[in-house]
């Protein structure tokens, strides 16, 4: 598929994916999502060959959210009521998107430059790791336009910075700057914007060195925020019984034993 919204660069067995519609500060329009549903979906099945994701805007922005102009979570379809269904793309694009990016195999690491409004702001906190410039803002812009937040914000809001947080962005609609997001404890690091990719990739890098298991991790944390706690420790069990039949994990305590760094595979 050829792409005009996203780019696809791979480098040291990091995918670094790009939205790349900086006239609107990368706006998730349709055409966008769609492109990046695909592209992540092919680095999952190794087209091309990846063991860890960057996820990044190019311009002045991350994501401004969806493009109202261009089409979007607005687009009007119109419902049994004749009136518009703001919610129909949410169901035939977004939500599929956002699901694809929360049960991914690889890590993900967010490169969050900018603005990250709207669902930008679900995307960019969907990341594994979140490394934010300091120019960078995390913005639920949705009660300026008498919308909800969508894209999984009132999933991920309540559980990274608790309900009365997830209250102050969702109703109140302020900037969260990207100080007081490592703050909060929405992000995981907050670096000068002249250092954003460096710091992006070289942690990138590491997971991408890192065992097949760091994908079973990625995906054991999100899992927990929904499970009962003997589901947690049955799905810990069969998580390891799979890693534990890995070449990584035959390198990995050969390696220990050997007093030497572990060359991993991704196998």
């Amino acid at each position: 598929m050829d792409y005009t919204k996203v780019k696809v660069a791979v480098e040291d067995g990091v995918a670094i994916v790009t939205l790349s519609d900086p006239g609107t500060m990368n706006a998730a329009g349709l055409d966008l999502a769609g492109e990046l549903a695909h592209a992540l979906k092919s680095i999952a099945i190794g087209k091309p060959a990846a063991r860890a994701v960057i996820l990044t805007g190019e311009g002045r922005g991350f994501c401004s959210g969806a493009n109202l102009s261009g089409g979007g979570a607005t687009t009007r379809e119109a419902d049994v009521d004749g009136k518009p269904d703001a919610g129909a793309a949410l169901e035939s694009v977004y939500n599929p998107l956002v699901t694809v990016m929360r049960d991914y195999p690889l890590p993900i690491v967010t490169a969050v430059n900018g603005a990250a409004a709207g669902v930008g702001c679900s995307l960019a906190l969907l990341g594994d790791i979140i490394v934010a410039g300091e120019s960078a803002y995390f913005l639920q812009a949705f009660r300026r336009i008498g919308l909800v937040p969508d894209g999984g914000s009132t999933y991920l809001l309540p559980r990274m910075v608790g309900r009365a947080r997830a209250m102050e962005m969702a109703l109140l609609g302020d900037k969260i700057s990207a100080a007081k997001a490592l703050d909060w404890g929405l992000i995981n690091r907050c670096v000068p914007d002249a250092e954003l990719m460096a710091t992006a990739t070289a942690i990138a890098k590491e997971l991408a060195a890192g065992p097949a298991s760091l994908g079973a991790i990625r995906r054991l944390i999100w899992q927990s925020l929904d499970a009962a706690w003997i589901d947690q420790l049955h799905a810990e069990r069969q998580a390891q019984r799979t890693a534990g039949k890995s070449d990584d994990f035959v390198e990995g305590v050969t390696a220990f034993l050997q007093k030497r760094p572990a060359a991993f595979t991704g196998r």
